[in-house]
């Protein structure tokens, strides 16, 4: 059975070993994409870019701002913009809850 700190020798020759080996991979896979953006004409600023969807960057929505309520129960005050799930209070009849525009 090895030592603590043979396995610890070990351990740092190996992750040595890893660096060099993914600094080699690195080096490839750049090279790879320089000579993709030379050959289809492509620029830093192309990449970045996204062309479909949102834009890149935009990972945060703004957000949404409140809508004004269209129906109110008269027993609990409570209301309802008229969006989403019905709420139970309105019943068959809706048009008896709406709030009358100002």
């Amino acid at each position: 059975m090895a030592t603590y700190k043979e396995l610890m020798a070990q351990k740092q020759a190996l992750e040595a070993h890893l660096e060099e080996a993914r600094a080699n991979e690195v080096a490839g896979v750049i090279e790879q994409i320089q000579n993709l953006m030379a050959e289809y004409g492509l620029t830093v600023d192309d990449i970045t870019k996204r062309r479909r969807g949102r834009p890149a960057g935009s990972g945060a929505s703004k957000p949404k701002s409140e809508l004004p309520p269209k129906y109110r129960d008269p027993k609990t005050g409570k209301t309802w913009s008229g969006r989403g799930r019905a709420p139970s209070w309105l019943g068959k009849n809706p048009k008896r809850f709406l709030i009358a525009e100002e």
